[in-house]
């Protein structure tokens, strides 16, 4: 497929997931929030679902973790432009918060994750990435199945038909929720990324 098709076909996609009601999460949700990113793409980035942000702006990672991921990927010397970003799920799956002012993020269930799956299915197939980095245990265990462990597994290529180069490494949003090892966590997550950087510059 050529990139003007590729590119069509995507927004054609988008589109019909826009009406999406495979689960219940849409009934909650304020839209349906899409991957975005260059089609085709040399590197695609997954994260597990978007936050309260993405799903009042509808667009992936523009909240706090969406800062931490953009800081980190210009670290390892990548440029956030030329990535697609996207989510396994793509509705915010939430509850209220005890005095009910603010939605707190809850994880989506597998029955959430395998009900969207066609849609991350569509978009590898359209976006062809040369490199793959799922973030997150919920995008690795969607994308690679339940053997990969983001602890153990990070930062090192995997057999996967899914791209050529394969990676895991945690969700910019556990950086966040890091207390003393910020810090560490941050410096593990770019160390990760340039790994990626180092995959996508063998390849060009």
């Amino acid at each position: 497929m050529s990139p003007n098709a590729a590119e069509h076909a995507f927004i054609r996609t988008r589109a019909r997931a826009a009406d999406c009601r495979r689960c219940e999460l849409w009934e909650r949700a304020t839209q349906t929030v899409f991957g975005e990113g260059p089609v085709p793409a040399p590197l695609m980035l997954v994260g597990e679902q978007p936050g309260d942000k993405e799903d009042i702006e509808g667009h992936p990672f523009v909240g706090p973790a969406g800062g931490i991921l953009a800081d980190a990927l210009e670290v390892a010397g990548i440029d956030r432009e030329a990535a697609f970003v996207t989510n396994v799920v793509k509705h915010f799956r939430w509850r209220p918060s005890p005095n009910g002012k603010r939605r707190l993020h809850e994880r989506p269930t597998r029955a959430n994750v395998t009900a969207c799956h066609v849609w991350i299915e569509r978009e590898l197939e359209l976006v062809q990435p040369e490199v793959l980095v799922a973030m997150g245990a919920t995008a690795a265990d969607a994308l690679l199945g339940k053997g990969i462990s983001v602890t153990r597994d990070h930062g090192r290529p995997l057999q996967s038909a899914l791209a050529p180069t394969t990676l895991v490494t945690i969700h910019p949003s556990a950086v966040l929720r890091a207390r003393d090892d910020r810090e560490a966590m941050y410096d593990g997550f770019v160390a990760d990324l340039r790994v990626a950087s180092k995959a996508l510059g063998a390849r060009g």
